[in-house]
């Protein structure tokens, strides 16, 4: 039997190998990932903000714990993260950037998520693993949990997608099927939401090929999904639903999952790491290839400085000690 500890190292090792191979790949469209790469399979990098940010909120949980509310993340915000910010923070999410000049004016949330334009960004998405692994086998709470953390930098569409990849990874670490992740995922969010409807969407692509890979199921996920028109891919509803298309179409398995799922480019990082961080979960430490682990060192806090040093492994370690 697979142990909460090792699922809770294989999420977080996941997520960071997922971000890590992605981040070559961010916005560069599937023809052009498979011209410069064929297919992308090793790690050539660091990983991005996507990485520090889960770790920031592994840190949450471990001093709040359930009690955690909005207010906690606001302050951590200010004592932890805005007084290291001396210039640029360089890879951070436009939802991040838009929270830290709202903080600044002294806003509390959730005015600090509704301020700026950017609600709808998976910046929410992207470090809700963490919630879902302290949290096994409990969606709902998970998706409770993250909520509050999106309602400092997120609104609609933005915390709906965070509930979705919380819930998800909570389904996970309790032994759910890919499907059944899935379904808890769709379970925790309005079933009228654009993030829900993509999902289906992904769903119904999927069942469309029953021998899921090539170019052409990257294709009908784009259409399915993809708002082309728009100029940025950090689109909550969008990521979330090519994330766990790529967890379904690679069977749960990692590798597969976190392949595929750079494969689609986009914020192909985040949809990496999402991919990656529920697969993870799912198979747990052994399930994350040798050769990507070893790629994986502490974080360099190149977005975040407050976690410059820390490792995701020993991060899981300690979301796993009050589980």
């Amino acid at each position: 039997m697979t142990s909460l500890r090792d699922r809770a190292r294989g999420c977080l090792l996941g997520l960071a190998a997922g971000d890590a191979l992605g981040a070559p790949a961010e916005n560069l469209t599937p023809a052009e990932i498979r011209r410069r790469w064929g297919r992308l399979t090793e790690i050539e990098g660091g990983g991005t903000d996507d990485t520090e940010y889960a770790i920031f909120a592994a840190s949450l949980l471990v001093r709040h714990g359930h009690d955690l509310r909005a207010h906690d993340v606001a302050a951590a915000y200010r004592a932890e993260i805005i007084p290291r910010v001396s210039g640029p923070m360089r890879g951070a999410g436009f939802s991040e950037l838009g929270t830290v000049e709202a903080l600044r004016r002294g806003l509390e949330p959730p005015l600090t998520g509704l301020v700026h334009a950017h609600g709808w960004s998976d910046g929410l998405a992207m470090r809700a693993a963490p919630y879902g692994i302290f949290c096994p086998g409990d969606p709902a709470e998970a998706a409770r949990l993250v909520e509050q953390d999106g309602l400092v930098s997120g609104s609609g569409e933005g915390i709906v997608g965070g509930r979705a990849v919380a819930g998800a990874v909570a389904a996970a670490m309790g032994g759910a099927t890919p499907d059944e992740a899935v379904a808890a995922a769709l379970a925790v969010i309005p079933a009228d939401s654009w993030t829900a409807r993509n999902v289906v969407r992904v769903c119904d692509v999927l069942a469309s090929f029953p021998d899921p890979g090539g170019s052409e199921l990257v294709e009908a996920l784009h259409r399915a999904v993809v708002v082309r028109h728009y100029p940025w891919t950090d689109v909550a509803p969008e990521a979330v639903a090519l994330a766990l298309a790529a967890f379904l179409a690679g069977g749960g398995e990692v590798e597969a999952s976190v392949t595929f799922g750079v494969s689609l480019g986009r914020d192909a990082d985040t949809i990496g790491a999402i991919a990656g961080a529920v697969a993870g979960a799912a198979r747990g430490e052994r399930g994350v290839p040798a050769r990507w682990a070893a790629r994986i060192g502490p974080v360099t806090g190149k977005c975040l400085p407050v976690v410059a040093g820390r490792h995701v492994l020993d991060v899981a370690d300690e979301l796993a000690e009050g589980l």
